[in-house]
């Protein structure tokens, strides 16, 4: 029988060992616990959505990926319908939608799952076709305040200390500043999306070659370096402040999003955010249609090659193709397995706060097999994890079992041991061994774990 070659799709293979994924849900666990702490309440959707529900704000129709069945029917039409989702806030205006009468408004959650999109897989950069991405939204009935858009870089403020990933930058700006900057230099319209994709690529793009595409968007050459001038300069927050309001030929528009980033750069502040941790930034764009003020990037100082890391922004009609219900809100997600890809491989990541691996009972005599369950369910009542070895096997292979996994503690008795009462607690790290009475085994144990460097 010909055999397959075990492999994986490209842009699917974000596979890890077990030691790798411990850190991985490790990371998980402590973003869900800051959300929680800052009372976003959890939901789940559905991996695949109706295709309809997915395109309804304009999601690129060659990223998504459809359903279908390889032994389809000739009457099955769910491919027809059906479509894995690309990211969570669309799921997430469907959702609310569907369960406004249910819900508690202003209502907050977050969502921690895999999506899929179908772009060009680069490893290198962290970008993969599926991934998981940790989203966090507030949404209100008819209007949110402007404060909810301040608590988001909070939030995000303390994952990312917790995290422990070293200096972090959350970058805002306002989509109403861009839409104003292109009333003031009379972008039409209809050409307004791809001038702010352009504007969007500043950071990756050499300014001539921004400068051109600007000009095949109806800009002149001057008015066109004077626009990427004042995207792409770095200032402090208070110098673009101070420039913002300086800025000859202001409009409606941009006076309302220059209020509002007023607001909310005091407000960040109020909520605990140091000056150090945030920025405004002009040359955050962000590409999606459906943001309509404040917007978000974060990037980790030691390693800007990762880009941004965690993004999002306020929308005031994103459920408007669901619902006649006005549902503002404002998000931010976390880009999960970009995020750890790149932490791994710079090796940023340390050690779990806590293993499977730290008791293993050995079972030297399988006459003895009673008394080893049972200090395998004593262990394990007393909260500490523990293996034990089912397996016939040389007391020696169970320790190069044991130190292959990491276990940090064996507990040996053979016949001599089980006979005297006793059983060996042996320390792994530090390769100690001490015996204890059999109703102390728990607590020697315990000692043991808590050694410094074991």
């Amino acid at each position: 029988m010909s055999k397959v070659r075990p492999s994986l799709l490209r842009g699917f293979d974000q596979e890890y060992r077990p030691d790798e994924q411990l850190l991985f849900n490790g990371i998980v666990d402590t973003i869900r616990k800051n959300f929680e702490r800052c009372g976003f309440w959890p939901i789940e959707t559905p991996s695949a959505e109706r295709i309809e529900v997915l395109t309804s704000k304009g999601g690129v129709e060659k990223e998504i990926y459809a359903l279908t069945r390889l032994a389809a029917g000739p009457d099955e039409d769910t491919s027809a319908k059906g479509a894995l989702r690309f990211d969570l806030t669309v799921p997430l205006a469907r959702y609310v939608a569907m369960r406004q009468l249910e819900l508690a408004f202003p209502f907050r959650r977050y969502q921690i799952q895999r999506v899929w999109r179908g772009e060009t897989p680069q490893a290198n950069k962290g970008r993969f076709r599926e991934f998981y991405q940790c989203d966090i939204d507030i949404i209100n009935r008819e209007k949110l305040s402007y404060l909810a858009e301040a608590e988001i870089p909070s939030v995000i403020y303390g994952v990312f200390k917790a995290l422990g990933v070293g200096e972090f930058r959350i970058r805002i700006n306002n989509r109403k500043i861009l839409r104003g900057l292109l009333q003031r230099f009379d972008v039409p319209q209809q050409q307004s999306a791809l001038v702010l994709r352009t504007l969007d690529k500043v950071e990756k793009e050499d300014a001539a070659v921004l400068i051109k595409e600007l000009e095949r968007a109806g800009m002149n050459g001057a008015e066109a370096a004077e626009l990427h001038e004042i995207i792409s300069t770095r200032r402090s927050t208070d110098e673009t402040l101070r420039m913002l309001a300086g800025l000859a030929g202001r409009n409606e528009v941009f006076e309302q999003g220059l209020d509002e980033l007023n607001s909310i750069v005091k407000a960040i502040g109020q909520f605990g955010v140091p000056k150090s941790a945030f920025c405004v930034d002009l040359s955050v764009v962000r590409g999606l249609d459906y943001y309509t003020g404040t917007i978000y990037e974060t990037t980790l100082l030691d390693h800007p090659e990762l880009g941004s890391v965690c993004s999002g922004g306020r929308y005031d009609d994103l459920a408007g193709h669901f619902t006649d219900t006005k549902l503002p809100g404002v998000g931010i997600s976390i880009g999960l397995t970009r995020l750890f890809s790149k932490l791994k491989e710079a090796g940023l990541l340390g050690l779990p706060p806590r293993s499977p691996s730290e008791a293993l009972v050995t079972t030297m005599d399988h006459r003895y097999l009673d008394q080893y369950l049972e200090f395998g369910r004593l262990l394990r009542q007393s909260d500490i994890n523990t293996e034990i070895y089912l397996e016939e096997a040389k007391l020696k292979k169970q320790l190069e079992y044991a130190n292959k996994k990491g276990f940090r503690v064996a507990i040996i008795a053979g016949e001599n041991e089980i006979g005297s009462g006793v059983v060996q607690v042996k320390n792994l790290v530090s390769q100690t061994s001490s015996d204890f009475p059999l109703d102390q085994m728990v607590s020697g144990v315990k000692a043991a774990l808590e050694k410094k460097g074991s």
